[in-house]
């Protein structure tokens, strides 16, 4: 059965509400509300304005973890202190999962590369999750969306390096691993969040300010891409395919730059190997809301 992908060409906040709002996701009890909190720097993150509609409605904890590289977000206290610059805890309440040890090691039986994620330990105080993406290219990953915030954005410091390793060991190599290895080392890990969460986990993600640099980079691209809108739904694998086929399909002279990163960086490769784990599908029906 096709998973359904809600989209909308309303970017506003008003938007990210009523994109959550059309899923009727069954969350309960805590929310966590993961989101990008931006790399001091950066220029194309999306800030707390986009998001307090639809925090205020869930009374959402908006969380994240530390960084596995050097930055003004690899330590807790740098962390906290980047995220009262940049207006995220000034706004709303929020977690560094991460922020005090130890992890909490989720099992992947059926993974492929790693059969255990680290997250934050923090992630076990909710009950539910939402997870909003702003959908945009990555140095590594080629494109950044919901498997990659469940992979790489939830596992703690140690986490990320775990999964960058393909479950190594030798810090010298976490930019220089097997590729194909660490994309399905994402794959894996984000089977273990979405297990985690399964059917108190929700997705939104936003196409906006799409450069081929994450949000993760101080020194970014400036966006190649004209802003589009938000998709939704209840499937992570379904909603980056739906991202991707919208730039692949679309008319703006700027795609050539952002497919080019996707492709050389083999992207598309995270998606098939999450399919082939098996925890949803890349079928979907793209459903337009006005």
């Amino acid at each position: 059965m096709k998973s359904k992908v809600f989209f909308t060409k309303d970017l506003s906040p008003e938007g990210v509400k009523k994109m959550y709002d059309i899923l009727h996701a069954d969350l309960k009890g805590k929310i966590a509300l993961k989101l990008h909190s931006g790399e001091e720097g950066n220029q194309n993150f999306l800030g707390p304005e986009w998001y307090k509609p639809l925090v205020n409605e869930l009374q959402a904890t908006v969380v994240e973890c530390n960084t596995a590289y050097p930055g003004a977000r690899n330590t807790t206290p740098l962390h906290t202190e980047l995220m009262k610059k940049h207006g995220w805890s000034t706004n709303f309440n929020v977690d560094i999962m991460d922020g005090e040890g130890p992890d909490v090691v989720l099992d992947i039986p059926n993974g492929k590369v790693i059969k255990k994620d680290y997250v934050g330990k923090n992630l076990m105080k909710y009950d539910s999750m939402v997870v909003v993406s702003h959908f945009k290219g990555h140095p590594m990953g080629g494109y950044g969306g919901a498997l990659k915030q469940l992979s790489i954005g939830c596992a703690s410091s140690f986490g990320k390096a775990y999964i960058h390793l393909a479950g190594g060991s030798d810090q010298s190599k976490i930019w220089t691993t097997d590729h194909d290895s660490f994309l399905e080392s994402m794959a894996d890990a984000a089977e273990a969040v979405y297990n985690h969460f399964k059917g108190h986990i929700a997705f939104v993600s936003i196409m906006k300010n799409m450069s081929v640099d994450c949000d993760c980079c101080a020194v970014a691209e400036d966006p190649c891409l004209k802003d589009v809108g938000i998709l939704s739904s209840l499937n992570p694998i379904a909603i980056d395919q739906a991202c991707l086929d919208i730039v692949y399909k679309s008319d703006d002279p700027g795609k050539k730059h952002f497919i080019e990163r996707v492709e050389s960086r083999n992207g598309i490769h995270t998606i098939d190997s999450a399919c082939k784990l098996g925890f949803a599908s890349r079928e979907y029906e793209l459903i337009e809301v006005k």
